[in-house]
C-alpha cells in the first residue's frame, strides 16, 4: 500500500456523512439541481460519483482517481497534504467531495466553494455515504440499488468459502509496521462475513499498529496483505513458525488489487471476491 493510502485509511480519509441540511443548502445554491461540476479528493469517492452514473460532471480529482473511464485524463489538484485550492477554484465546482481529515474544507468553504465531508471506516459508514451522496445527485434509487448490489456481492463471496476456511484465525496486514486491520474496521468486517477470525480486535483501532510478538503469540492460520509489505515474512524473529506462513497460507496481493481492497468504495463487493479467490486458490492445509 503507497504511505499516502495508508494515512488514508489511518486518518478516515476518502468517505464520510454530510448532514441534510448542508445538501439542502447545496441544493437551493444550485437552484434545485444536482451538481454539475463536482470535484472529488479521493478514489473512493471519485467511484462513487461515477457508481451513481455522474461521471461526466466531474471536472478535476485528486491524483490517485485514476478511473474509471476517462478520470485519469481529468484535472488533478493534488493529493491528502497538498491539495491545490487555487486550482480548485479555476475549475468552477458547484460541489467538492472529500473525506473530514483534508486540510482543504475550511479554506474552500472560506472562499465560497460548497464542499460536502464523508467518512467511511466501516460498511455502516459507506453505506449511509451512498445514501447521502444519491440524495445530493438526485439519484436515492440508484444508492440504494448499489447498496444492495455491493451487500449482494460480499453474500455471494461468502457463499463460495469452503467448510474448511470457515473459521480459521486470520491477520490481514495493511502496511509494515506492521499495522493490521482490526476486526472493527471495512476490511475486518468485510473478513468476518467471509466466514474468518481476524487476530486483531476492534478494541485496538481500526488500523492500529501491533506488537509483532503479539502476532507470533496469537499464531494467525492465515495472512492477508499487499505483497511490498508481506515479501519477507519468513525473516521476521519467531514468524517462520507462524502456521500461515509454515503451510504457506498467504494471500499477497499486488498494488493494484490491494488498492482495491484497501478502499472503502462501491467495489467493496468485488474486493470480496478478490479475497475469496485468494483464500480458495491456496487450498486446504
Amino acid at each position: 500500500m503507497k504511505p499516502t493510502m495508508f494515512a488514508a485509511l489511518t486518518l478516515a480519509t476518502g468517505l464520510a456523512g454530510a448532514s441534510l441540511h448542508a445538501q439542502e443548502k447545496d441544493r437551493e445554491r444550485n437552484g434545485g439541481r444536482a451538481p454539475q461540476r463536482i470535484v472529488t479528493l479521493s478514489p473512493s469517492l471519485t467511484e462513487a460519483v461515477c457508481a451513481l452514473g455522474h461521471c461526466a460532471q466531474l471536472v478535476g480529482t485528486d491524483r490517485h482517481s485514476t478511473g474509471p473511464g476517462a478520470v485519469s485524463a481529468l484535472p488533478k489538484v493534488g493529493g491528502l497534504e497538498d491539495v491545490q485550492i487555487e486550482r480548485i477554484v479555476t475549475l468552477r465546482p458547484d460541489m467538492v467531495l472529500l473525506g473530514p481529515r483534508s486540510r482543504a474544507a475550511e479554506r474552500l468553504a472560506s472562499l465560497g466553494v460548497p464542499v460536502q465531508m464523508f467518512d467511511a471506516r466501516t460498511h455502516a459508514d459507506l453505506k449511509r455515504m451512498l445514501l447521502a451522496l444519491g440524495q445530493s445527485l438526485g439519484e436515492e434509487a440508484r444508492a440504494a440499488e448499489l447498496i444492495r448490489r455491493i451487500d449482494g456481492e460480499i453474500d455471494a463471496a461468502a457463499r463460495r468459502m469452503s467448510a474448511a476456511l470457515r473459521g480459521r484465525s486470520v491477520f490481514v496486514e495493511v502496511a509494515s509496521g506492521p499495522y493490521a486491520a482490526s476486526e472493527g474496521s471495512f476490511i475486518g468486517e468485510t473478513i468476518a462475513r467471509l466466514g474468518l477470525v481476524n487476530i486483531v480486535g476492534g478494541e485496538m483501532g481500526l488500523f492500529p499498529k501491533v506488537n509483532s510478538e503479539m502476532v507470533v503469540r496469537r499464531a494467525p492460520e492465515l495472512i492477508i496483505g499487499p505483497r511490498a509489505s508481506l515479501a519477507n515474512l519468513a525473516d521476521r524473529p519467531g514468524w517462520a513458525a507462524l502456521p500461515a506462513v509454515r503451510r504457506r497460507q498467504v494471500c499477497m496481493f499486488e498494488a493494484e488489487q490491494w488498492e482495491l481492497i484497501s478502499s472503502p468504495g462501491p467495489r467493496l463487493g468485488e474486493a470480496a471476491g478478490l479475497l475469496a479467490d485468494c483464500l480458495l486458490a491456496l487450498g486446504p492445509r
